[in-house]
């Protein structure tokens, strides 16, 4: 029996950022890549993904293994998402039984999750691109955590509501919390060893 160290990293991904290191496609070129922000090992993979206008925590490691077990219905993760109208509670009942969204040209009804209003708006960095201000009508600031993480999933679910997601920021993976992380900082974690 084998045993391999691995290297596991929390980065909080800045807006503007893509999920991946580099890309060999001449048309990305331009875009922002994970590996501007430190000098990752070439193993590395991104656990779970994060568009380019979403924020917040990544697990980034280099085992395979440790990768599937976070996107496994296992792991919650936790988004805070700013909407662009005060959502109801009319609104908030429907996403927490699940509602239907777009998925690779077919309807998916998510799976039951759960979401609250937060009170006032969370404490996290601002953002580079400025978001729409107060004259253009209220907003609100919801939690919700998943344990499945479909492509733009959040978003989905609060426009099928009615309530667009203006800003999107992924706060904790599991036991892993952003806590007082700043857009571009990278935490290299303890290695786990895990057994082939």
């Amino acid at each position: 029996m084998s045993e391999s160290i691995h290297r596991h990293f929390l980065i909080f991904k800045p807006y503007g950022f893509l999920s991946q290191f580099k890309s060999n496609d001449s048309k990305q070129q331009s875009k922002r890549f994970l590996g501007r922000l430190y000098d990752f090992p070439e193993e590395i993979m991104a656990i779970g993904r994060l568009d380019e206008k979403s924020e917040g925590l990544l697990l980034l490691t280099t085992d395979g293994k440790m990768s599937d077990y976070v996107n496994s219905s296992y792991v919650e993760k936790e988004y805070f998402a700013q909407l662009d109208g005060d959502i109801t509670d009319e609104a908030i009942a429907l996403l927490q039984t699940g509602v239907a969204i777009g998925l690779h040209g077919k309807k998916y009804q998510t799976k039951p999750c759960q979401v609250y209003k937060l009170d006032q708006a969370p404490q996290l960095p601002s953002r580079q691109k400025k978001i729409r201000d107060d004259r253009h009508g209220p907003t609100s600031w919801v939690s919700v955590t998943l344990k499945e993480g479909k492509f733009r999933q959040v978003r989905k679910m609060t426009s099928a509501v009615g309530f667009p997601t203006l800003r999107l920021v992924r706060v904790r993976i599991g036991d892993f919390y952003i806590n007082n992380m700043l857009p571009g900082d990278v935490i290299e974690l303890p290695d786990w060893r895990v057994r082939d």
